[in-house]
Formats: structure tokens, C-alpha cells, sequence
């Protein structure tokens, strides 16, 4: 039998409580468990003390067992002191997907257009002013 340590939800809707309860693997999340070694109220302040409530010795004894915790369960057993958790490394997950990338390169294109013709108008009218005053001193020095 897999046995996971994970958390049931129970409250009502949008006021979740959870508890830390010790089940097998297969049955639904709410339903039955083995047994429960504590809870989770993620409504009080992260610093309050009865955030999470986790007996560690139970949570020792399923561990040498077997049991495997979910991730949010690790997290809590790592910071119990229990169990170390190793940290996790996605550098992947800031990066855009690919219609973000296209709209992004779209864009780039689009703006370096944009100055370019800009840059393109500003020396035009500079060439023309150049070519008359070149012009204009061209008449002087015939004069």
C-alpha cells in the first residue's frame, strides 16, 4: 500500500481549512485516511504560531515508514525541522511562452522600423539644407 502524507480540505467555501492527515495514496482527498498528524489554517498570519499545527513525531515514524509527502506537506515538514527538503531550480518558469516571444519580436521589429524612418526624415531635411547652403555659397563666391 502507497501511503502519502498530504492535506484534506475542509471550511467552508472561500475559508479553507486543511488537515495534515496520513493516507493511502489511492483514496479521494477528502475521504479516508489513517490518521491525522495536524493542520493547516492558511487564513491566519504567516508568522502565527497555529498556522500550522504538525505532531513531528508521528510525522517521523510514517516518514521511516514510507510515506510520501506532497510538496506543500514537504515544505511544512522541512520547516518543522523533520525532513529537508531540497530547494527546487526552475529556470524556465520567468521565461515567456512562444506567443509572447513572436509579440515581443513583432514589436521589436515594428520599432526599429519606426526609427529608422524617423532617423531617415531627420536626414533628409538636414541634406536639403546642406545642399543649399552649398548653393548659397556657390552664389557668393560667383558674386
Amino acid at each position: 500500500m502507497a501511503v502519502s502524507i498530504r492535506l484534506s480540505r475542509g471550511g467552508s467555501k472561500k475559508r479553507p481549512y486543511y488537515r495534515i492527515v496520513v493516507a493511502d495514496s489511492r483514496a479521494s482527498r477528502d475521504g479516508k485516511f489513517i490518521e491525522k498528524i495536524g493542520t493547516y489554517n492558511p487564513l491566519l498570519a504567516k508568522d502565527d504560531e497555529k498556522r500550522i499545527v504538525l505532531d513531528g513525531d508521528r510525522a517521523k515514524h510514517w516518514l521511516s515508514v514510507g510515506a510520501q509527502p506532497t510538496d506543500r506537506v514537504a515544505r511544512f515538514l522541512d520547516a518543522a525541522g523533520v525532513r529537508e527538503r531540497a530547494a527546487r531550480n526552475n529556470p524556465n518558469k520567468a521565461k515567456p511562452g512562444e506567443k509572447a516571444t513572436e509579440r515581443a519580436e513583432e514589436r521589436a521589429e515594428k520599432q526599429k522600423a519606426a526609427e529608422e524612418a524617423a532617423a531617415a526624415a531627420a536626414a533628409a531635411p538636414a541634406a536639403e539644407e546642406s545642399a543649399a547652403e552649398s548653393a548659397a555659397e556657390e552664389a557668393q563666391s560667383d558674386a
